[in-house]
C-alpha cells in the first residue's frame, strides 16, 4: 500500500483524511487551525467555486491556495455529484447528454454547460494538487441500464479529461516542479462486472489514483461493503485508492482495511456545529493504546464514543474533552467552559468543537 504522495503543495502521508472545504471554507476554522490539527489537505468543489466567488476571481489570486491562505494540498472534486443530484431531484435543472451536461443554476436560472474539458480547465485555474475527472454518478438503486450508461459515459469522459489534462500540462510544464495529479472515478453501481469494465478502461487511460464512484451506503445507511471491497481490489495497489465521501470513524477503518487510503467527508465539522464531539474510548491512556482490530464487516465499534457538549452533567466538569487529545481545545479549555460557550450561543464553541473533531480524525489516521 502506498505510504505517501508527493504533490505540488507538499507531500502527504497516507492514509489521509481531507475535511470538506466545499466552497473554499472549512466552516468555523481557518488555515492555521487546520494546520495545528494536523490536517494535510482539503477537498473543495469546482462547481461551487465556479458559482461563487467565480473561476476568474480565484485565478486572479493565482489559485485557491493563495486565495484562502493555505500552503498545503487541495483536492478539487468536479462537482458532477452535486449537479447530478439536482437533476435527479428535478429534471427542470437540466439533462445529461452523451458529450456534456446541460444545467440550469438553481439560484439564477442561468444555463451552464459542463464538459470534461471545462472541468479540467477550471481545476488547472484553481491550482489543484489533485484533480477529479467528470463522471456520471449513479445511485445504488438505479437499474442496470442507468449503470451501464454511467460506465460508458464515465469511461469516455475520463479519456477526454485525461487528454485535456495532458494538453494543459504540456502548456504549463515550466510551472510545475511536481505536476498535479489526476484521478479517475470507477462507476458501475453494485454490479461487479460493470465495476471491472469501468476500472479496466480507466486503468488503460492512465490515472494517478482512483475514487469509488457512486453512493457508498445502502438504503439503511450501511456500507455497501462487498462492492466497496471489490472495487478496492481491482484498483492498482501502487496508486491512491480514494473512498469518496466516507465517513464515520468505523467506516473509515473498515475501508482502510479494504485498501483505501484517502478519505473525505463533512461529518466531523458538521457534527461539531451540532454540539456532538468524537472522543476515543476513555480507557485509553494514549493514542498508542487505541485498538482498531475489532472493526470489520459488521461495523462494530468500541474505540470511540460521543460527547454531547450541552449535557447538563458537564456544567462543573473541569476535565478536557479527551484525556489523550492534544488539540487546542483539549489543552486549554474544560468541558464546563465549552458547554458554557455552546449554551450562550457563542461562535467560539463551533470553532473549538471543530478543532477537536478534526484532530480526532487526524489522530485516527496517525493510528492507522
Amino acid at each position: 500500500m502506498q505510504k505517501n504522495l508527493a504533490l505540488p503543495h507538499g507531500t502527504i502521508n497516507l492514509p489521509a483524511f481531507f475535511p470538506d472545504g466545499t466552497r473554499g471554507i472549512v466552516r468555523s476554522v481557518d488555515s492555521f487551525d487546520l494546520e495545528n490539527c494536523g490536517v494535510q489537505g482539503i477537498v473543495m468543489n469546482a462547481y461551487h467555486m465556479t458559482s461563487n466567488p467565480g473561476q476568474s476571481v480565484v485565478k486572479s489570486f493565482g489559485g485557491l491556495n493563495k486565495f484562502i491562505n493555505w500552503n498545503r494540498p487541495i483536492l478539487t472534486d468536479s462537482g458532477g455529484f452535486q449537479v447530478f443530484s439536482l437533476i435527479r431531484e428535478n429534471s427542470k435543472f437540466g439533462e445529461i447528454q452523451d458529450k456534456q451536461i446541460v444545467f440550469k443554476s438553481e439560484k439564477t436560472g442561468e444555463k451552464m454547460i459542463f464538459t470534461p474539458e471545462k472541468c479540467i480547465r477550471s481545476q488547472f485555474d484553481y491550482g489543484s494538487d489533485i484533480m477529479m475527472c467528470l463522471d456520471y454518478c449513479t445511485h445504488p438503486n438505479d437499474p442496470f441500464e442507468i449503470n451501464k450508461k454511467s460506465v460508458d459515459i464515465t469511461v469516455k469522459w475520463g479519456q477526454r479529461c485525461k487528454d485535456e489534462y495532458n494538453n494543459l500540462l504540456k502548456i504549463n510544464a515550466k510551472k510545475y516542479e511536481n505536476r498535479p495529479l489526476i484521478f479517475g472515478i470507477i462507476q458501475g453501481g453494485n454490479d461487479k462486472i460493470m465495476r471491472k469494465e469501468c476500472a479496466d478502461a480507466l486503468i488503460d487511460t492512465g490515472f494517478d489514483g482512483f475514487g469509488f464512484g457512486g453512493w457508498p451506503l445502502d438504503e439503511n445507511n450501511n456500507l455497501t461493503y462487498d462492492i466497496l471491497a471489490y472495487t478496492a481490489e481491482i484498483m492498482p495497489d501502487n496508486l491512491v485508492k480514494y473512498a469518496m465521501g466516507l465517513g464515520k470513524p468505523e467506516e473509515i477503518v473498515s475501508c482502510y482495511k479494504m485498501g483505501y487510503n484517502l478519505f473525505d467527508c463533512v461529518i466531523p465539522t458538521r457534527e461539531a456545529r451540532h454540539n456532538r464531539l468524537y472522543i476515543f474510548n476513555p480507557e485509553y491512556n494514549s493514542i498508542d493504546d487505541i485498538n482498531l482490530n475489532g472493526i470489520n464487516k459488521t461495523g462494530a465499534q468500541n474505540f470511540y464514543e460521543y460527547h454531547y457538549i450541552t449535557d447538563d452533567k458537564h456544567r462543573r466538569d473541569s476535565r478536557p474533552i479527551s484525556n489523550i487529545c492534544d488539540c487546542h481545545c483539549c489543552k486549554n479549555y474544560s468541558r464546563a467552559y465549552l458547554r458554557h460557550l455552546a449554551i450562550t450561543g457563542d461562535s467560539l464553541a463551533n470553532r473549538l468543537a471543530t478543532v477537536h473533531n478534526l484532530r480526532f480524525y487526524t489522530m485516527l489516521m496517525e493510528n492507522l
